[in-house]
């Protein structure tokens, strides 16, 4: 008989909103654009879930109204897919910090003297995108306690990072740099994979062990959208020479998805001379990419020559074992302890990613608990035929053989 689900640690009521939130932030990104996605979505905040009822917090009104108009269905049918069919959203505003783009609000105001710029990078002031998240936009370099900030998330680490055949190269490459940043051969470091695979998980991992090492290093992890968004505004604030000698002057470079550097030929010639500073210097980079840099288009020739100077590694999609080890240790960690049946039918059925893996065991859970239910087969069949649609069939000698008797049209007594 299988047990009722025991966590050993209930979360909280905001803990629960967050991980739900996670599960449908990996839906909504594969069905808008990656500027759209962090325009309108990255900004949003997880507040609270409560008997279905999931509220999430926006920037201002307008962005509330914004969303509501252009992206409703989108975010209801997201979090349905996460919840079940009677969920709700539920959004409230941030009432102390505007919009950068509500103008209705605005208040003109005596002019104040602008304060003298001393450190790369300031808010900008010609430049602003309704991503609150912009590392060089809403945030500076250093934190309210003088210490240079690397952007890089904590949760990343080789420790919670499961280690299988699909990124064994990847995993000891990136182990290797993280060992001896720019003393080893693979510089850069180029690692590549499909979507939902790990590869920013792997790149992170790198950065927080050389920081962990040594807190003097200077590690920086930057998108490649964020870096042209920040070179754009150096640009229009003649501040060109201060970006490039901020960048410069890193110990370890991490650049996420390079591929969107396509067609943007005044940020790659930026990032070429950045690139061969750093590499000249000693310095590590990381990059990671969709696809190998030989295939990636409208890139510079010698950028992608530079690319492939070092090492590349790939990710390839998870087997059966390192998905059911994904689970468990992804399970354990919100402190639950699932049956052995279920992450298998789990681990058996959801093939594609690892972001769509945890986005079902994520959605299993909040069923679970939400609805006061044991955690069986059955319920795992329910959510994933929401989540991921039509689950696989199980494939048996009798299956086999009605499809050849139907096939050559023969009896199957025969």
């Amino acid at each position: 008989m299988i047990e009722m689900l025991q966590p050993s640690v209930q979360p909280t009521e905001l803990e629960q909103a967050q991980r739900v939130w996670s599960a449908c932030l990996g839906i909504l990104a594969e069905n808008v654009t990656s500027q759209s996605f962090k325009t309108w979505f990255e900004p949003i905040v997880p507040l609270q879930l409560h008997g279905g009822i999931l509220a999430l917090q926006t920037p201002s009104q307008f962005f509330r109204e914004w969303l509501e108009e252009h992206f409703e269905g989108m975010v209801t049918s997201a979090v349905v897919r996460v919840l079940g069919k009677d969920a709700i959203v539920r959004y409230e505003v941030t009432k102390d910090e505007p919009h950068p783009d509500d103008e209705r609000d605005v208040r003109p105001e005596p002019p104040q003297p602008k304060p003298e710029r001393k450190s790369f990078p300031p808010q900008p002031e010609t430049f602003r995108t309704a991503n609150t998240s912009s590392q060089f936009g809403s945030q500076r370099s250093v934190d309210t306690n003088g210490n240079f900030q690397s952007f890089l998330n904590k949760r990343y680490t080789f420790e919670n990072f499961i280690k299988g055949e699909s990124n064994q190269l990847a995993c000891a490459a990136a182990t290797a740099v993280a060992n001896n940043p720019g003393g080893t051969s693979f510089n850069p470091l180029v690692i590549y994979g499909g979507t939902g695979l790990g590869k920013t998980h792997l790149i992170q991992a790198a950065g927080n062990a050389v920081l962990q090492q040594s807190r003097s290093k200077r590690v920086i992890y930057v998108s490649s959208e964020k870096f042209t968004v920040e070179f754009v505004d150096a640009i229009q604030s003649n501040r060109i020479n201060e970006f490039a000698a901020f960048y410069r002057s890193m110990d370890l470079l991490i650049v996420d998805d390079v591929q969107f550097f396509s067609g943007k030929e005044k940020t790659q010639d930026s990032f070429f001379h950045t690139f061969n500073e750093l590499h000249q210097s000693g310095k590590q980079i990381i990059l990671s990419s969709d696809r190998p840099p030989k295939e990636l288009r409208d890139l510079d020739d010698r950028l992608l020559s530079r690319f492939q100077w070092g090492l590349t590694a790939d990710i390839q999609p998870p087997d059966l074992e390192t998905r059911i080890a994904i689970l468990q240790h992804k399970s354990k960690d919100d402190g639950y302890e699932l049956p052995g049946n279920v992450i298998e039918f789990i681990a058996a059925n959801v093939t594609t990613n690892i972001r769509e893996l945890e986005g079902c065991l994520i959605s299993l859970l909040a069923r679970a608990s939400l609805e006061g239910r044991e955690v069986t087969l059955d319920l795992a069949r329910d959510v994933l035929k929401v989540v991921v649609g039509d689950l696989r069939s199980p494939i048996n000698i009798e299956e086999i053989q009605r499809a050849v008797c139907e096939y050559f049209n023969i009896a199957e007594e025969l």
